[in-house]
């Protein structure tokens, strides 16, 4: 694997704190042991306020939101195109690009952003059909540019000025003809004629252009400077001049400045790909987060984007993982789940215990690799094991949860009692959420054949606490349910001090199959609430309960 490649560690969606603690914990025991840099925790939904307790107490900054692990812009291959400023003219922007071999040139601004695209067709269809002798008026070209064009040089006046009124002429005919049809700040194209190039001059030419000279007279020169006329000297002939000359004009008149498809580094290339087959442009600008021009890129740098590599902690159930999971190479996988629905197409490594926790594994791997812990890292581990087994209570806690919680806890520097009443009650402070926030705090999909059921879960140390938030909740499942296209929700209100769980409960098939799991009935005032004793774990007791019974 290249050192440079990036591995994130991430965990499911909705994440509780042994999501967010697996993923923050493994990404720091990869990176000790293999001596990199490479491994990065990431989180795939919003952290909820148990976690964020979590996070604040032991000074460990949250995970960045990566919801979408679908290939971006970024893993392509962007070309390094460099781009012009919009002040270089025609001629030289050719050149660059013959030699460079592209078709489209990407023309900034002097901070970088993206201004235009000045492509190989623009420039064709210029030099095709324009006729009109004031273009370079009408561009504002530069004498400067209009010399280096003609292989010349400005022998009088100012070469950073424009030229920005009047035609282009060729002065070809005698003195007297040259004045009846030109015209005041007309550009004139001559020969080394002196006559020629006072009666320009004195028509009120506002430039004179000499081929195949490399001086005149110092009385023309004199003559002009009075009169405030640019004098250019080319050494090419008459021709090459009238055929060179408007490839001085600047790009920026060029360029195609309205309507250009550009994409960012941050873009999906499920997106890209069909705006690119509808437009079918040979290449596309790339643009960084402040809209910086970063390099180009066409339909052939689709074929081989790099997949992002990832480790998945903590689930192994595709509906519960970061979207577009199938365009991501999975590296491993360590979880205390079932195992689900993930699929991958090389084999991986795979560790799954049935453990009360995902961190009680991670501490048998840093035992197993040397790697000392620590605080921090010990306090995440042990508040994920807490927050699992409900401190040890909950039929998923093995005596390797325990042993591994209460050594943590140790390292941490915590009473383990007392901070898991610290870290519950942070957990139930659900005051100022709203009734979608606290459903979504820990809610998980299950599919079990044509069945697709919710359940979120609310662990308190309050029981009338538990009262309010099922108020709170009961319209929202039915939206939920709507939303999701979910066949059932359940919502588990669990009292961890008595060890019981008071679902709530939506769904035509609701009422059948907590009968079917239970032998329960939906009571109060509403019946859609039943009580359900020494039930806490969603994972070991309530999931179980239900596919047995839908099977």
């Amino acid at each position: 694997m290249n050192q440079e490649e990036k591995v994130y560690v991430v965990g499911h969606k909705n994440p509780d704190t042994d999501s967010i603690c697996s993923a923050v914990s493994l990404a720091y025991l990869k990176n000790k042991s293999e001596g990199t840099t490479r491994y990065h925790a990431r989180r795939a939904g919003q952290i909820n306020e148990e976690t964020e307790f979590v996070l604040k107490y032991f000074d460990v900054e949250a995970p960045k939101y990566m919801p979408n692990v679908g290939t971006q812009v970024k893993d392509m291959q962007i070309e390094e195109v460099e781009g012009a400023t919009d002040n270089i003219s025609v001629r030289i922007a050719w050149e660059f690009m013959k030699e460079s071999g592209i078709s489209s040139l990407p023309v900034m601004g002097e901070d970088g952003s993206l201004e235009g695209i000045l492509s190989v067709t623009d420039i064709t269809n210029y030099f095709m059909d324009s006729y009109t002798k004031t273009i370079m008026s009408e561009a504002k070209t530069k004498y400067l540019d209009i010399a280096e064009t003609l292989n010349g040089h400005v022998l009088v006046g100012d070469p950073e000025a424009y030229f920005d009124e009047g035609r282009v002429i060729v002065g070809s005919s005698s003195p007297e003809q040259l004045v009846k049809f030109m015209e005041p700040k007309d550009l004139v194209i001559l020969s080394d004629r002196t006559d020629t190039q006072i009666s320009a001059i004195e028509g009120g030419a506002s430039c004179i252009v000499l081929c195949l000279c490399d001086d005149c007279s110092e009385a023309v020169k004199a003559f002009a400077a009075s009169k405030g006329v640019v004098i250019i000297c080319s050494t090419f002939d008459t021709y090459t001049v009238v055929r060179l000359i408007n490839q001085a004009i600047p790009v920026s008149f060029l360029m195609r400045k309205n309507n250009i498809i550009s994409f960012k580094l941050e873009d999906f290339t499920d997106d890209i790909r069909e705006t690119m087959a509808k437009n079918r442009y040979r290449s596309y600008p790339v643009l960084n987060h402040q809209g910086k021009y970063v390099g180009m890129i066409g339909s052939q740098n689709l074929i081989n984007v790099k997949k992002k590599k990832i480790i998945l902690v903590d689930h192994t159930e595709k509906s519960q993982a970061v979207d577009n999971l199938e365009q991501a190479e999975i590296l491993e996988i360590v979880d205390h789940h079932r195992i689900g629905t993930v699929e991958t197409v090389n084999p991986v490594y795979f560790r799954g215990e049935p453990v009360g926790c995902s961190c009680t594994i991670l501490y048998s791997m840093y035992h197993e690799l040397g790697i000392d812990i620590p605080r921090h890292i010990a306090g995440l581990m042990m508040s994920a094991i807490v927050s699992d087994t409900l401190l040890f209570r909950s039929p998923t806690c093995t005596p390797r949860d325990k042993t591994a919680g209460l050594a943590l806890a140790k390292i941490a520097g915590v009473d383990i009692s007392d901070y898991a009443r610290e870290m519950f009650r942070a957990a139930s402070a659900l005051g100022n959420k709203t009734a979608d926030e606290i459903l979504h705090q820990d809610f998980k999909k299950f599919i079990f054949g044509e069945t697709v059921l919710g359940v979120g879960q609310i662990s308190s140390m309050d029981a009338e606490e538990l009262v309010d938030i099922a108020d709170k909740l009961r319209p929202q499942l039915a939206i939920e349910a709507a939303k999701s296209g979910l066949n059932m929700v359940f919502f588990m209100l669990t009292d961890i001090i008595n060890e019981n769980t008071r679902l709530l409960c939506y769904g035509k098939g609701a009422p059948l199959l907590l009968e079917d799991s239970y032998g329960a009935k939906l009571e109060g005032e509403h019946a859609d609430i039943a009580m359900l004793p020494k039930v806490v774990s969603r994972k070991k007791q309530l999931i179980p309960a239900f596919m047995n019974a839908l099977q």
